[in-house]
């Protein structure tokens, strides 16, 4: 949205390069300084026949030309069009022009009648005038001037002043790049120069803007400031954080804009981008600094009714106060896996839902609602209205399904915040004294947070984690911290807060890994860092370095149970399963009915399991619903359990439960489960997985050298 006020008596052009994935969506805003409300100004759209075109609105009568050719999906293309006031004359132009890789993977080759340049003229009353006080929007255009929202400086960008944003409509659908709006019937061969060649400008004061968006993306893409490379320095300013780093009409070869910035010159627009929901504050809270460290929320009511339809709750987390004695142990509640699940919607939207599941899905009060109100947007788990994946999540919106009472449809109970809720909830009965922070904390003050803790406890599903996280476990472990892992596929997906930020995450989800969705080629690299993103194995950081166990299988029916192996009597393991008799562990609980299941991990020293690593239990007993993760399969060929047997015949599919120690009698357990904290509460607290959990806890907490 560069600050442009008025272009006043003075003959136009507008040129970009566009590369659209809805052309067929009806009417998109490219460049425009268009008042939909009024139908007045000047702008270049795609419209309702799939063309580009320029339209003048004067006076409630439009004028319009268009390029009579459609424009084709995933295909790049350049766009001019000039207003000549003097002859009162509309002319445009739209030529494709495509390269053998700049389409990604959109075609090569399109139909020869399609290939040709489209150009026309039209006629418009001499010396009209345009007077209309909308913004200057990229990929947009404006259908009131004053949304009663701003774009504020304390949000995440450093800005001079608080600005008003429009309400904006006609949102456009993919990558835009190097777009120029010049005060002159500017030659459109000049105007080709300057999109596509890059050329150098040469005193060319005309030129109200163009704006280069390669010019500050390296070494990270996370700036809201785009850079007006003209004369006049018409600064603009990203709203909803579309996507920077991603491949231009330049692209070929490259696989990092931070090395190659130039073939990094577009952004990619989605309709239904989202970063801030820029709601005005209902009420606040001011926290008492006595209010013990813990999970809190405030709760909503309708009329003072308590049933799912009247009532909501607002999760949130309190921190000890400043100065206050550390208890021994913290429990790092992981927001980043919150905000990547948020309002994910996949019971309604997927096509395999129930066949991942292995049932009907059953739909609670808050998934009709977002259904109704997409706007508020999905997490990392949904697609874009144009198909591409959704790499950023932020929890500056309502999280429909983090909420307490929420039962997720992957699980047949609950899932994510309600289910750390379960761990929570045993520290709380067995009286144990333990601190609350978040992933975002420890991201921004390292081990110096963790160092302050006898014992470090994660949630049931850690997997979104950012390099500083894992520097910190490390840093953490090798200093002597000791570490219960009490979840499955933690530590998995490349994570980054943004940068001024750490209420908005960036995940880009490589080739590599059991995924949602895979990334655009080229376009590996996160925005948020200028880092290669996917999966932390790729980048030589498994998390069996870290916990022992690395994700190794999912299934979403019914979980099963452990079986102790031979390393549990081992004279070094002996004082875990002190109290417990039974061979099977966890043949029970409140997610998928026992405490081995959905998500699981396994020992294994080729990917970074520690040799000194003891194997306590294994679960057994899978349904053929579980299935390995894709990272692991190489190759597909019949009767290979890699690509196809499932939990019934794969020996890859299993949980483990693993202990190690560290340096400077530091120590880790894990157990590869995400539903192991559903077994804790099991009749009355007293089982042997809260034994076994209370003994490893305790065991860690005692003074001196463990066994």
């Amino acid at each position: 949205m560069p600050s442009v006020d008025y272009f006043g008596d003075v003959s136009i052009t507008i040129a970009a390069l566009i590369y659209s994935t809805t052309p067929d969506k009806g009417e998109q805003g490219i460049v425009t300084k268009f008042l939909q409300e009024h139908s007045s100004g000047i702008g270049l759209f795609i419209n309702n026949d799939s063309e580009s075109e320029l339209r003048i609105g004067v006076g409630n009568k439009l004028y319009a030309v268009s390029s009579g050719k459609k424009i084709l999906p995933r295909v790049w293309y350049f766009v001019a069009a000039s207003f000549d006031i003097i002859n009162g004359q509309l002319s445009i132009i739209q030529k494709p022009c495509i390269t053998p890789s700049n389409g990604g993977n959109g075609p090569r080759i399109i139909p020869p009648d399609q290939h040709s340049v489209g150009s026309r003229n039209s006629d418009t009353p001499k010396n009209l005038s345009i007077d209309c006080n909308a913004p200057l929007l990229i990929g947009a255009s404006t259908q009131t001037a004053n949304s009663n929202r701003k774009f504020c400086s304390s949000d995440y960008v450093n800005l001079e002043e608080n600005i008003s944003l429009p309400e904006q409509i006609n949102n456009f659908n993919g990558k835009i790049e190097r777009p120029l709006v010049s005060l002159t019937t500017l030659d459109f061969n000049r105007a080709e120069e300057l999109c596509i060649n890059s050329s150098a400008i040469s005193n060319e004061d005309f030129l109200l803007g163009l704006w280069d968006f390669s010019a500050n993306i390296s070494p990270d893409a996370s700036s809201c400031k785009i850079v007006d490379i003209g004369p006049n320095e018409n600064v603009g300013i990203l709203v909803n954080l579309p996507y920077r780093g991603v491949t231009g009409q330049h692209w070929s070869d490259s696989m990092s804009y931070v090395s190659s910035p130039d073939q990094y010159g577009a952004i990619h627009f989605h309709d239904d981008d989202i970063d801030d929901s820029r709601w005005e504050v209902d009420f606040s809270l001011k926290i008492p600094e006595d209010l013990k460290s813990g999970c809190y929320a405030a709760r909503l009511r309708v009329s003072g009714k308590s049933d799912s339809e009247h009532e909501d709750y607002i999760p949130f987390f309190v921190r000890p106060a400043a100065g206050a004695k550390p208890a021994p142990i913290a429990l790092i509640i992981p927001t980043a896996s919150y905000m990547a699940y948020a309002n994910d919607n996949l019971n309604m939207e997927s096509p395999i839902a129930q066949l991942i599941t292995g049932r009907v899905t059953s739909l609670q009060p808050s998934d009709l609602l977002f259904n109704e109100i997409h706007k508020i947007g999905y997490g990392l788990y949904g697609t874009h209205n144009d198909g591409s994946g959704i790499s950023i999540s932020t929890r500056l919106r309502p999280i429909l399904n983090m909420r307490p009472k929420y039962k997720h449809f992957l699980s047949p109970s609950v899932r994510q915040y309600n289910a750390d809720l379960h761990l929570v909830d045993w520290l709380t009965e067995k009286g144990y004294s333990f601190d609350v922070h978040t992933d975002a904390d420890v991201d921004t003050e390292g081990s110096n947070l963790l160092n302050k803790y006898k014992i470090i406890l994660t949630g049931s599903h850690p997997e979104y984690q950012t390099e500083k996280t894992l520097n910190a476990y490390h840093d953490y472990q090798d200093q002597g911290g000791r570490m219960l892992y009490l979840g499955g596929n933690g530590f998995y997906w490349v994570t980054n807060y943004h940068p001024n930020s750490k209420n908005i995450i960036e995940v880009r989800r490589g080739d590599n890994g059991t995924r949602a969705w895979t990334i655009a080629p080229g376009e590996y690299c996160n925005m948020f860092d200028g880092k290669h993103g996917g999966i932390w194995r790729v980048r030589g950081r498994s998390m069996a370095k870290l916990v022992g166990v690395s994700f190794t299988a999912f299934g979403l029916d019914v979980c099963s149970y452990y079986k102790k192996a031979p390393d549990s009597e081992n004279e070094s393991c002996a004082w875990i399963f002190k109290g417990i008799k039974e061979d099977i562990l966890g043949d029970f609980g409140l997610v998928g009915g026992v405490a081995a299941g959905f998500e699981m991990d396994r020992y294994d020293p080729s990917l970074g399991t520690p040799e000194n690593t003891f194997l306590l239990a294994s679960s057994e007993g899978h349904t053929d619903m579980y299935m390995c993760v894709t990272e692991e399969v190489s190759f597909n060929f019949r009767g290979y359990y890699g690509s196809g047997g499932g939990g019934d015949q794969n020996p890859l599919i299993r949980a483990d439960m693993v202990y190690f120690k560290t340096p400077r009698e530091g120590a880790v357990f894990s157990v590869g489960s995400i539903a192991y904290c559903g077994s804790l509460s099991h009749n009355n607290y007293d089982n042997n997985i809260s034994t076994l959990t209370a003994n490893v806890i305790d065991g860690f907490l005692s003074p001196g050298p463990l066994p």
